[in-house]
C-alpha cells in the first residue's frame, strides 16, 4: 500500500477508535476533557500528539475490566501478562480482535519465510501468555501442522524436532540456545536439524544473538514483536529476505517514538521509547500505549517491496536501563561483547550486588566445557584470569564502564524456558529486569 493511501486508512480508524473509547470507556473520557479534547479534534494524524497516554500502572488501576470497550457478552478470550503484588495485566478480545490479531500473526510467519505447507514447532508457553497461542492461531490460519510443544521439558522438545521435522520454530532465543546446548549434551549436532527459519521474540535480543544462534542452527533468524496491551505478538516482524528493522502492522496499529522524559515525538532514526495506538481492536482498545521499549522508527521502503513503516530491533527497556557510575547501560549492549568472546558459552547474569555502602555490578559469564577442562577446573588458572581482564577490557571499550567478571563453571548458570532474566538485584534480593 502507497505510504499516502495508508495514512488515509489509518486516519479513518484513528478517528473511529477515538469516538469508541470516548463513548465506552469512562477513564479515556475524563483523560480527554481533563485535556479539552472530544473526537472531533482529531482531523489528521498529526492530531494524536493531543491525545492522552497511557501505562501499565493504568490497567493496574482498572484491573480487571476497567478499560474493556465492549460489554462483557461480547468478549470471547482473556490473557494477562505478568504484573506486581500477584496481579496480572488483563486484557480481552473479541471474536473480530481474534481475527485481527490472527491476521497480523499469519502475516508475520509469512514475512519470516513460513510456508502453508511446513510442520511448525511452538515453543512459547501456552497460558495467560499471549505467545503460544498468538503463534498457534496464525499459523493454523496458514494450514501449517502446528506442534503445540510449549516451553520446557527440553527433552521431549528435541525428540519432537527429531522426529517430526519442522521446518519453523518460534519461542525465546535464550530458549533456543538452551535447546542448542541440551542437543549437543545428547550427541546432536543442531546444524543438522530440518529447521530451516526461527521466530524469536518476548526479550531484548542482539544482532549477536542472532548470529549466534544462526550458525548453532543453520537457519534465518528473525525477530517478532508484541505485546499483551497492544494485541499480543504480530505488532511487527523482519522480514527474512533483508532482516533490517521490524516491519510495523500500519493498518490496525499507529507506532510513535517519543523522547521518554519531554513526552514529545522525536526525529525519524532517533531513538526513544515506542508508543502504539490501537485501530481496529474492540474489547480493549489502547490510546497511546507507553511500552516502556527504546527503538526507533524508519519510512524507507524495504529491499524486500514491504511499504510499512520498520521499527529498530528494540535496544531494551527503560525500566532495564542500568545507570552506571554516570554511564546508561542496557543488558544487550554488554550481551553483544559477551557473544565474541571466545571460551564463554551464551549464558550470563548481571548482578547488582551492595559492598558496604557502595552498589557496584558483577558480570557473571560461564566457561564453556573445553576451557574449562584444559585449565584442569581451576578458574584461578593463569588462562581463566586472562579471560576475565579480556572480557573487562572489551565491556570497558563498548560500554564506557567498568564490571567485577566472575567466572562460572559450566551448566552453573540459569537456563532459560521462557524470558531470560539478565538483572539480579540482590541488593534487595529482588528480580529487577527479564
Amino acid at each position: 500500500m502507497k505510504h499516502d493511501e495508508m495514512e488515509s486508512l489509518q486516519l479513518d480508524r484513528l478517528r473511529n477508535t477515538v469516538g469508541a473509547v470516548y463513548e465506552h470507556v469512562e477513564f479515556y473520557r475524563k483523560k480527554f476533557e481533563e485535556s479539552g479534547i472530544v473526537p472531533a479534534d482529531i482531523k489528521g494524524l498529526n492530531d494524536i500528539a493531543k491525545l492522552p497516554f497511557t501505562n501499565k500502572q493504568d490497567f493496574r488501576d482498572h484491573y480487571p475490566f476497567g478499560l474493556f470497550a465492549v460489554p462483557q457478552e461480547e468478549i470471547v478470550r482473556i490473557h494477562g501478562s505478568s504484573g506486581t503484588s500477584g496481579k496480572p495485566t488483563v486484557v480481552g478480545y473479541t471474536l473480530d480482535d481474534i481475527k485481527v490479531w490472527t491476521e497480523v500473526v499469519a502475516r508475520s510467519i509469512v514475512a519470516a519465510g513460513g510456508e502453508k505447507s511446513d510442520t511448525f514447532h511452538n515453543s512459547y508457553g501456552y497460558g495467560l501468555f499471549t505467545g503460544g497461542i498468538g503463534l498457534h492461531y496464525g499459523a493454523e490460519a496458514l494450514g501449517m501442522a502446528v506442534v503445540p510443544m510449549s516451553g520446557g521439558n527440553t527433552d521431549r522438545q528435541i525428540m519432537m524436532i527429531e522426529d517430526l521435522k519442522p521446518r519453523g520454530i518460534c519461542g525465546t532465543p535464550s530458549y533456543m540456545l538452551n535447546i542448542a546446548e541440551k542437543m549437543k549434551e545428547a550427541g546432536i549436532d543442531p546444524r543438522q536439524s530440518s529447521m530451516e527459519y526461527g521466530i524469536f521474540g518476548a526479550e531484548s535480543w542482539s544482532e549477536e544473538m542472532r548470529i549466534k544462534i544462526e550458525q548453532t542452527f543453520n537457519l534465518k533468524a528473525v525477530d517478532i514483536y508484541g505485546l499483551s496491551e497492544i494485541i499480543g505478538p504480530g505488532v511487527s516482524v523482519e522480514c527474512h529476505e533483508a532482516q533490517d528493522g521490524l516491519h510495523v502492522q500500519e493498518d490496525h496499529f499507529y507506532v510513535e517514538v517519543i523522547n521518554p522524559e519531554t513526552l514529545q515525538q522525536v526525529a525519524e532514526g532517533e531513538e526513544g521509547e515506542l508508543v502504539f495506538t490501537s485501530l481496529t481492536k474492540r474489547a480493549l482498545p489502547v490510546i497511546r500505549y507507553r511500552t516502556g521499549d527504546i527503538s526507533s522508527i524508519s519510512r524507507e521502503i524495504c529491499k524486500c517491496g514491504r511499504t510499512t513503516t520498520r521499527m529498530s530491533r528494540v535496544k531494551g527497556r527503560i525500566d532495564d536501563m542500568m545507570i552506571i557510575r554516570g554511564v546508561n547501560v542496557f543488558p544487550s549492549e554488554v550481551e553483544r561483547v559477551l557473544l565474541k568472546v571466545e571460551s564463554l558459552v551464551p549464558h550470563y547474569q548481571i548482578r547488582l550486588v551492595r559492598t558496604e555502602a557502595m552498589d557496584n555490578v558483577e558480570l557473571h559469564v560461564e566457561v564453556d566445557t573445553n576451557l574449562y577442562e584444559t585449565i584442569a577446573e581451576d578458574l584461578t588458572d593463569t588462562r581463566a584470569i586472562q579471560l576475565k581482564i579480556e572480557i573487562q577490557r572489551s565491556i570497558k571499550s563498548a560500554c564506557l564502564i567498568s564490571m567485577d567478571v566472575v567466572l562460572n563453571s559450566p551448566k552453573t548458570l540459569p537456563r532459560s524456558v521462557g524470558k531470560a532474566i539478565r538483572i539480579v538485584d540482590l541488593r534487595n534480593k529482588n528480580v529487577v529486569g527479564v
